[in-house]
């Protein structure tokens, strides 16, 4: 019996972990020189490498909540929602006095 398994060649940017282990160093500089390098893992995704400027770059929060809402394309608009009025929902049933409480409850005492 013969099995032929399809392998592919790697992308110059993607490593194994073994590879990854080895080459640490040069993962890195090809990170900071060529953009994010890809480890993977029995031939899948595992992590990416990427340049601490990038990342930074990628993460930086830009403002806060209030600048957030003021810069809404709805903001100024006749936009009207209505409160509904109800009661809140009951979510404790209330208990039917016609089965006794368990033994031992606080109220079965009172």
């Amino acid at each position: 019996m013969i099995i032929q398994m399809k392998i592919e060649p790697m992308k110059p940017d993607t490593w194994t972990i073994a590879d990854a282990k080895a080459n640490l160093s040069l993962i890195i500089e090809r990170a900071q020189l060529h953009g994010p390098q890809t480890i993977t893992r029995h031939g899948r995704a595992a992590a990416v490498i990427v340049a601490a400027k990038q990342w930074e770059r990628k993460t930086k929060r830009t403002g806060n909540l209030a600048e957030f809402f003021a810069a809404s394309p709805l903001r100024g608009s006749t936009l009207n929602v209505e409160r509904i009025q109800d009661r809140p929902r009951n979510l404790v049933p209330e208990r039917d006095r016609s089965r006794p409480l368990p033994r031992g409850s606080a109220r079965e005492e009172a």
